[in-house]
């Protein structure tokens, strides 16, 4: 979430959402975590589903707390130790799969680096990538650019409609083969720079 200035109402409203875990107790929190955990297992996730959302509250508190760190409740049958926090591990796959891994959903930090994923998807999610980073950055292209270009409204349009076409083929390609390797999967379903919505990525 964005700090100080930069906080946004949708922030604000996290935050407010996140209060309700801040009266758990730490084992409390451990076991609603582990029990959560157990209905995500076996299935792919949007990042914006409501059961993701809430659990993502309550891992990062959990995190900040060292709730796994004390062992206080067991890892949920099926799922193994995230090296980066020792949290269970519960991969995030973002556009930036193809530099920075998977992302942990408890602290954030790379959970699978690039050179550790599955050897017969590593070289697609690379490839994918390579094609969405060039389309992403249409949104950040600066000034001159996009004076320079011939109509830079529909050139961002045309970057939303790739990116969803590209989201939904990861979704219905990618994430399946990640879910023979993993108790459960979390992809992103929006860039938020061109605009692209949950709703907008049809399934």
């Amino acid at each position: 979430m964005h700090e100080g200035k930069d906080e946004t109402a949708l922030d604000k409203l996290w935050k407010e959402y996140a209060k309700s875990f801040c009266d758990f107790d730490d084992l409390t929190l451990g076991r609603w975590c582990s029990q959560t955990l157990g209905q995500l297992r076996g299935r792919a996730w949007r990042l914006s589903h409501p059961l993701v959302g809430a659990y993502r509250l309550a891992a990062q508190l959990a995190h900040d707390r060292q709730v796994w760190l004390q062992r206080l409740v067991n890892l949920p049958a099926g799922y193994l130790e995230a090296p980066c926090c020792r949290a269970p591990l519960l991969p995030l796959l973002t556009r930036d799969v193809g530099t920075a891994g998977l992302i942990c959903m408890h602290c954030n930090e790379t959970a699978v680096p690039v050179d550790q994923l599955p050897g017969e998807i590593r070289d697609a999610l690379i490839q994918w990538t390579q094609v969405y980073g060039p389309i992403h950055d249409v949104a950040h292209w600066e000034e001159e650019r996009r004076r320079q270009s011939v109509d830079y409204d529909a050139a961002f349009e045309e970057a939303a409609q790739k990116v969803e076409e590209l989201l939904a083929d990861a979704a219905g390609e990618q994430v399946p083969r990640l879910l023979e390797h993993y108790p459960a999967i979390v992809w992103e379903d929006q860039d938020e720079c061109l605009e692209v919505r949950p709703e907008d990525i049809q399934l």
